[in-house]
Order: C-alpha cells, then structure tokens, then sequence
C-alpha cells in the first residue's frame, strides 16, 4: 500500500528510533521510494527535531549533539577525493594578478599547497592552515585576516574578520561547506564561521565550492548561501547522477574530479 509523505516520515522517525542508526539505502529500501526522496524526508525529520542528519543516514535527534570534526579529523577522510577535487579547481583560477579569497577546509588547504610558481596572485585567507602553505610561495601576495581563532578550523571568525572581509572585493572565492543540498543551499554548524562564509560569498565576484560528495544531501544548521549565489561546485566522481542533475538544474556548472 502506498503511504503519504507523512505516514512514511513518521515511520522512519520511530524506525530510526528503535535501531539507533539507519543508512539511506537501508530506509529506501524499506519504503520502496529513491535514495533521493528519503533525504528529502530525513531533512524534514531533522528540522522537526526528530532525527539528525549523518554521513549515509541518520540518528536519534537525543543521540547525538552537534559536533563539527576537527581539521586533523576531517584532513584524514576522502584525501584522495579531496586531492582531486583541488586539482580541478586549479583549472578555475583568475587571470594572474586577481584577487582569491580562500576559506578554511582540509580541501582549500590541498589547492593552496597546489597553487602554480608562474601565475602571481593576491591570496586572502582567514585559515591559519592555508596562510602557513602559501606563505613562503614567492608568487603569492598574502593578505591574513584578523579574528578570533577557532580551534577546530583553526581559522578566524568573528565581527573583525566579517568587516575586513565586507571591505574586499574578491575576483573568486574558493569555498568549503559542512553540507550541501538543493532545498537548504550551503550549511554549516558554526554561527561565526557561517557569518564568515556569508561575508565571502558577498564579497566575491566568483563562487566555486569545493566539497567532495559525502557533503552532498547533508543539512547542517546554519545556511550561509543559496545556491543561485554560488556559480561551481567542484566534488569528486561519487556524487550520484540524481544529485548532480538536480544541483544542475537548480543552476549550478558541477565540475566532476
């Protein structure tokens, strides 16, 4: 028997209650709909406070807080992906002599450590990690933003570095994002990074998002752009064929590593 959205979504809230953790596929499965509508429905479930989102399904919304990975942490997972992923991105560089904001992440770290001798470029980070891979590279003319420095990213956030970054005019902005889906845009746990995030979007001429494909489907809690902001999405060759049509349509160039 068909069940309405409702009657399936209730369902898997008590299933994923019962068994503590449940993947995508294990619940498309069971309800017999795409891997794509039970993410729709596991976001519902998540801004309804009944499940949390996690890499491949979810959990109990009580199991769980809100815990955003450590660099070294994230650094460790999908580096062959990640590696990928900033190779191509090179191919998105601005003429030499542009101006590049470049966001923390474990992703934006690889393409900084990538960045050609022979093209000259105003580099402007508020990551630590990125600023210490650029720093000693004679073609790149550093620029670090002031702030507070969070230990997990360690990179600054904060009213400081937002106003020295509303002051730029960026040819292109490399970004990472904690999640990426077609309903919710860029997401991430962090208030202050997610304002720090908003204000490179804003300050940018270009958008190019780096995140390989485990980030695609996932909602985290704080949205800092939609995706009719950001112009590419640079992700590895996991991103299924319905989510790459579907952030197609919704206007963005997927670039496949």
């Amino acid at each position: 028997m068909t069940m309405y959205a409702e009657e399936r979504q209730q369902a898997m809230a008590q299933l994923v209650a019962e068994h503590g953790r449940l993947s995508v596929n294990v619940l498309a499965e069971q309800y017999d709909v795409t891997t794509e509508t039970v993410r729709r429905d596991l976001s519902t479930l998540e801004r309804m406070g009944l499940v949390r989102r996690v890499h491949g399904g979810a959990v109990p919304a009580h199991s769980l807080a809100v815990i955003e990975s450590g660099l070294v942490e994230r650094d460790s997972s999908n580096t062959s992906q990640k590696e990928r992923i900033a190779r191509a991105a090179l191919e998105l560089l601005p003429p030499a002599g542009a101006t590049v904001l470049l966001d923390a992440g474990s992703t934006t770290s690889r393409l900084a450590s990538l960045l050609p001798r022979d093209h000259p470029l105003v580099v402007v980070t508020h990551a630590v990690p990125v600023a210490a891979r650029v720093a000693g590279q004679p073609q790149v003319d550093l620029h670090l933003l002031p702030g507070r420095v969070r230990t997990t990213t360690q990179a600054a956030v904060g009213a400081d570095t937002v106003e020295a970054i509303s002051r730029l005019r960026a040819d292109l902005v490399f970004l990472g994002t904690n999640g990426l889906t077609v309903d919710h845009g860029l997401s991430t746990p962090d208030r202050d990074e997610a304002a720090t995030k908003r204000a490179m979007v804003a300050s940018a001429s270009k958008v190019v998002v780096l995140a390989d494909a485990s980030k695609i489907g996932i909602d985290t809690t704080l949205r800092f752009a939609d995706l009719d902001e950001v112009d590419v999405l640079v992700t590895d060759d996991a991103i299924t064929d319905t989510d790459h049509r579907a952030l197609t349509r919704a206007g963005l160039e997927v670039v496949v590593a």
